[in-house]
C-alpha cells in the first residue's frame, strides 16, 4: 500500500480531566518524515497517544488522506493503517520473537514474517527466543518489526531510541531510513536525541507545554539557534 497523509487539525486531547495538548495543527504529506522534537513532559508522547486513539479527545480532528479516524477506536485506526510503535515496546516476555511477530501479521501469511527478518536479521538469530530474553535493542527492533508487518501506510514511533547502545541507534535510524524510501510509509519520529531526528526528517514540528509552538525544516531549526535553546533546551545542533 502506498504512503497516506496525515492531517491533524485544531487537536486537544489528554487523560480524565487533565488536557495535555491544545489546538495541535500540522499536515504531514504522505511519504514524508516528521520530526517531532520538545523537552520531557511537554506532550509528545501524548500526541502519539492521541493519533492512535489512546487518549481522551476533547476537540479536532484527525484524518488519514480522506478517511476520518477522529471518532474511530484504537482498533479501527489500526485497520485504516495507523501503526504505533509504543515508547515502553510492548512486547509478549512469554511468546519467542517469531511469535511476537506473528501477532502483527493481521491476516498476511506466515510467510510475510521474512520482511522482518530482512529487515532486522538479528530477530532471525533468536526468532526461537523468548521476549523476555532479548536485549533492550532487541526488544525495539522486534517491536518495530511487528508493527510493520501490519502495512502501515502512517508509523508512529515513540522515541524507538531510548537507553540503546549508540550501535544499536544507528541500526535502528538505518532501518527507518530504508522504509521511508520505499514510499510505503509516511513516519512521525519522537526522539530525545535531537541530531538524528534532524538527519532522518525533512519537516520539524516542536511542542512546548501542549502546544505547536514551531514547525519548518531541520535545516531552519538548526539555523534558528534561539528557538533551538528556548523550545529544546541544548546549547545547538548541526
Amino acid at each position: 500500500m502506498p504512503a497516506a497523509s496525515l492531517e491533524v487539525k485544531g487537536l486537544s486531547a489528554g487523560y480524565g480531566p487533565t488536557r495535555v495538548l491544545e489546538d495541535v495543527s500540522f499536515s504531514v504529506p504522505a511519504g514524508a518524515r516528521l520530526a517531532v522534537l520538545g523537552r520531557n513532559g511537554m506532550g509528545k508522547t501524548t500526541l502519539l497517544a492521541s493519533l492512535a486513539g489512546q487518549t481522551k479527545r476533547y476537540g479536532g480532528d484527525i484524518r488519514i488522506d480522506d478517511k476520518d479516524l477522529t471518532r474511530q477506536s484504537s482498533a479501527l485506526r489500526a485497520l485504516s493503517g495507523l501503526g504505533l510503535v509504543p515508547q515502553a515496546r510492548c512486547i509478549f516476555p512469554t511468546l519467542t520473537v517469531e511469535e511476537n511477530l506473528f501477532v502483527g501479521l493481521k491476516s498476511r501469511p506466515r510467510s510475510a514474517i521474512q520482511e522482518a527478518y530482512d529487515m532486522f536479521p538479528r530477530l532471525q538469530e533468536r526468532r526461537k527466543n523468548l521476549g523476555s530474553q532479548l536485549s533492550g535493542g532487541e526488544q525495539q527492533m522486534l517491536s518495530t518489526a511487528r508493527t510493520i508487518l501490519g502495512q502501515p501506510t502512517v508509523l508512529l514511533l515513540d522515541e524507538p531510541l531510548e537507553g540503546l547502545a549508540p550501535v544499536i541507534c544507528d541500526e535502528l535510524m538505518a532501518a527507518f531510513s530504508r522504509l521511508a524510501m520505499t514510499g510505503g510509509m509516511t513516519i512521525l519520529l519522537v526522539e530525545q536525541r535531537i541530531q538524528s531526528a534532524l538527519d532522518f526528517a525533512d519537516r520539524v514540528i516542536v511542542l512546548e507545554r501542549g502546544r505547536l509552538a514551531w514547525s519548518g525544516t531541520p535545516k531552519e531549526l538548526s539555523s534558528d539557534h534561539g528557538a533551538v535553546e528556548r523550545l529544546l533546551g541544548v546549547g545547538g545542533v548541526h
